[in-house]
């Protein structure tokens, strides 16, 4: 047995290799897309396009136009004295944020009566309008505390040698908030269910596609032995994939892991068990390699959606969150972020590892007994 499956293995690292498109497509396409994915995907916003409609023209006013473009977050591509320029720009898509400041401003600074100034953001990107609503109003109150201050020490006989309430904030895991950190070994663990659902679903499916399964078929191999030489050369690729992944997440992106290399490529194996049988699993639905191209990517968009690879699973509707269980990137997700920033170890992963060796082991047999019931 162990001889046919060697053979096997052999037949398909060599019908894998020979092509030199398939290596482009197993050993650079998940560099690739790590990279253009890493820079892409982030929730980072910064350099806001921003226009400014200035009436006061005061000194106050430009500080505080000083601050919001020495904060980092708004850069002023526009300023103009008319404010319905602000309206134009917007919905031309040419700012994202409009401010206005009326006359006046200064005049009301000086004499102690409240100020207002005026934010118009596009609302389109709910995210981008409410992270830039949210900068904007932290930007005008510390600017706001910063002017009130001296005033308010002024009008006291002994001003207070310190604040009644200072507020200190700690990031654990994650110090500098960067949502990289977060965001690429997420990216790892999606482009690793593209390759090892591709690689099993269209490999199989082109044997019986230009007739060799039928040679196979009457060769003395077994179904098993069939399915372990068709399926372990990509298991094998996967785990290179992931190691190559992993390698450009720390050393390109700076992505610290601070938990054990060991128990991520061991989360990694139970992961790959699941996705080798749900590409199993196509391959028996599918008549050719375009059926099978079509069946990946209809599994491959909702698992995507229904992981919290982009959206927390908590915000879903209740019925979505159920069907998030039987998704294998969901828990692999949670294993590869925890070992990445958290650096958790078996101790509270281990029911992420539980699932995922479960969903594997559900779908292998089920895939396994379709596959051999298709070649009878």
């Amino acid at each position: 047995m162990w001889e046919r499956i060697y053979r096997m293995l052999v037949k398909e690292f060599i019908q894998v290799l020979r092509d030199p498109r398939m290596k482009a497509l197993i050993f650079v396409m998940p560099v690739v897309q790590l990279i253009m994915f890493g820079y892409a995907v982030t929730t980072d916003v910064d350099h806001i396009k921003t226009a400014v409609c200035d009436l006061d023209k005061s000194p106050q006013s430009r500080a505080l136009i000083e601050r919001f473009t020495a904060s980092g977050y708004f850069t002023v591509v526009d300023n103009t004295d008319r404010p319905e320029r602000l309206g134009e720009l917007l919905d031309r898509g040419k700012a994202i944020v409009g401010i206005q400041i009326n006359r006046g401003f200064a005049d009301d600074l000086r004499s102690g009566r409240q100020a207002a100034i005026q934010t118009i953001v596009d609302g389109t990107d709910s995210n981008t309008g409410t992270v830039a609503m949210d900068y904007a109003q932290r930007i005008t109150q510390e600017f706001s505390r910063a002017r009130s201050a001296p005033i308010e020490l002024a009008q006291l006989a002994q001003p207070p040698q310190t604040n009644p309430i200072e507020l200190r904030s700690r990031a654990w895991f994650n110090p500098d908030l960067k949502s990289r950190y977060y965001n690429v070994p997420g990216v790892i663990a999606v482009v690793v269910l593209l390759i090892s659902l591709l690689l099993t679903a269209m490999a199989i499916v082109r044997e019986r596609e230009i007739g060799t399964m039928e040679q196979l078929m009457v060769t003395p191999i077994q179904p098993f032995e069939l399915i372990l030489g068709k399926t372990l050369p990509f298991v094998l690729i996967s785990f290179i994939d992931v190691l190559v992944v992993t390698f450009i997440g720390i050393n390109w992106f700076n992505v610290p892991i601070q938990g054990s290399l060991g128990l991520l490529l061991f989360g990694a194996g139970l992961y790959l068990m699941s996705t080798i049988g749900i590409g199993l699993f196509i391959s028996t639905i599918s008549q050719t390699q375009q059926q099978a191209l079509m069946s990946s990517f209809f599994f491959y968009l909702p698992a995507v959606l229904l992981s919290g690879f982009m959206f927390p699973i908590s915000n879903m509707p209740e019925p979505a969150q159920w069907l998030t269980y039987l998704n294998p990137l969901r828990y692999f997700l949670v294993i590869i972020r925890d070992i990445f920033l958290n650096g958790s170890g078996w101790e509270i992963l281990w029911p992420q590892f539980a699932a995922l060796a479960v969903l594997g082991t559900t779908l292998l047999i089920i895939s396994s007994l379709r596959f051999q019931k298709r070649m009878t």
